[in-house]
């Protein structure tokens, strides 16, 4: 098997360019002493990279075609080769429950399911690295008050530091995509816990960002109800990206205690 034609339903642009392919590598070794997953290998032209860094490596790939040719190209990989669906995997079997550094091309369909994935599971990946849409780049790196500035970015930067590292042109893919890409990494930061209850952070930030345009009051009132005295904050009047993520906990906290209350009259 010489090659694999690119599949679109599982939205595969091969990386054609070795010296992208090499930068992309050496990004990992922001955390040198610790394995290395990488998701959606293809072809190898990333992986040719990753092996010689002689640390524990193991790769996952869906395509039934893309399996086969990894075994063939790369036999010293042996069972370090997983055949399946990344997001249905679980993370702690990958290397015995130890930390490890995610990286990859990623397939531009499900990346920010990988990113979402990858908080879910922020314990054990202390660094993630990899090329992404820049579009999605540019969402997670974003700071609070530009229209890039969204769910992804909140619930990113809630747990990691975002570094965008550099652009990639379409001309180095094969097919080349209609979009730009972008290498970022992902370091872990010293948050144990935001400080509040986790699941209504994530439900105001998504319910909000729904109605971005619009002041935030048009999303609260879905959380607190129409009548609630809160939503007269002048803090509501502002737009969701011009919340900052310790902005949002610090409402998560407020609105935790206003429901709270709120169901304790309706008890009494």
């Amino acid at each position: 098997m010489d090659s694999i034609k690119p599949k679109k339903f599982l939205g595969q642009h091969f990386l054609t360019d070795l010296s992208v392919a090499q930068r992309i590598a050496n990004t990992v070794d922001a955390y040198p002493d610790i394995p290395i997953l990488e998701v959606g290998p293809g072809m190898g032209v990333l992986t040719q990279y990753i092996i010689p860094k002689q640390r524990p490596f193991k790769v996952v790939e869906i395509d039934f075609d893309s399996v086969p040719y990894l075994h063939e190209h790369f036999p010293e990989l042996g069972d370090n080769i997983i055949e399946g669906d990344f997001l249905k995997m679980d993370l702690q079997e990958v290397f015995d429950g130890k930390p490890f550094v995610l990286t990859g091309n990623y397939p531009y369909n499900i990346s920010s399911q990988i990113f979402f994935k990858m908080v879910e599971n922020r314990n054990l990946i202390p660094c993630c690295t990899g090329m992404i849409q820049k579009e999605v780049a540019e969402r997670m790196a974003a700071s609070p008050g530009g229209k890039t500035y969204g769910v992804l970015s909140v619930l990113i930067q809630a747990w990691y530091d975002v570094e965008y590292l550099f652009t990639v042109h379409e001309n180095v893919f094969n097919p080349p995509p209609k979009v730009k890409s972008a290498v970022i990494r992902l370091i872990r930061n010293n948050k144990q816990t935001l400080g509040c209850d986790e699941q209504l952070f994530r439900r105001i930030v998504k319910t909000v960002f729904t109605m971005r345009r619009k002041m935030m009051r048009n999303g609260m009132k879905q959380i607190l109800g129409k009548d609630s005295p809160m939503l007269a904050d002048p803090m509501f009047t502002k737009r969701p990206e011009e919340l900052s993520v310790q902005d949002y906990v610090d409402l998560t906290n407020r609105v935790e205690a206003e429901l709270s209350n709120a169901s304790l009259i309706r008890n009494n």
